[in-house]
């Protein structure tokens, strides 16, 4: 095997089988990534070691070097996988054959969907991000502005089109929806009254509500 070169499925990483995806342990990246997540939802980034992640894991150092190549790549990647997810959702609402107010309705709530759905993710990024590595923050800054464009876009379309008010300008109307959003990790709890749909309902519609004519 060349340098560089990740093992194929199922073989061993440093003595770290990867479990078979039927019903076994999660391969060895996924596992990594499931326990450096619940470590730093419960203990906080800086307070959990890389030697507590691989103990947890049952994985070797070797393993997680190999997969990611510090303790701040696997930061980068729990937020990475979120905003991914979020971004390719919001780009299919987006280009759907739909008026815009329906599919800026269907965006806005499920941005909150998702984030409740990957709270755990979500709680950890605003708590961590100013502890990664410059060039990484940089990276997440403009991956988040290409999401948050992508949704002004859909505000501005219906703005244009007469659809929803002038009177508030669109990056106002985009940072009162995402400041909601945001504030999910500091009250939403799984056994509250409210399931995530309804939450995504209320925040959707009070959105559309400001942008009324």
């Amino acid at each position: 095997m060349t340098a560089g070169e990740r093992p194929p499925a199922g073989a061993a990483v440093d003595g770290a089988p990867e479990g078979a995806a039927d019903g076994g342990r999660l391969p060895v990246p996924q596992r990594l990534m499931a326990t450096a997540t619940r470590l730093f939802a419960e203990r906080g980034y800086d307070r959990t070691s890389v030697q507590e992640i691989v103990e947890a894991s049952g994985v070797t150092k070797g393993a997680l070097y190999h997969y990611f190549g510090s303790k701040d790549d696997l930061l980068h990647e729990i937020y990475g996988r979120l905003l991914r997810l979020q971004q390719e959702r919001l780009d299919t609402f987006a280009g759907a054959d739909e008026p815009v107010e329906r599919r800026l309705r269907e965006a806005a709530a499920d941005v909150v969907v998702t984030t409740i759905d990957n709270l755990d993710d979500a709680m950890i990024f605003f708590r961590s991000m100013h502890q990664l590595a410059p060039e990484k923050q940089q990276q997440v800054r403009t991956e988040r502005r290409r999401y948050h464009e992508r949704f002004r876009a859909l505000v501005e379309e219906g703005q244009r089109d007469g659809v929803f008010s002038t009177a508030t300008p669109a990056d106002l109307v985009v940072d009162y929806h995402f400041g909601s959003v945001h504030h999910l990790v500091s009250w939403y709890r799984p056994d509250g009254p409210l399931a995530p749909q309804e939450v995504a309902d209320h925040l959707a519609d009070l959105l559309l509500r400001a942008l009324r004519p």
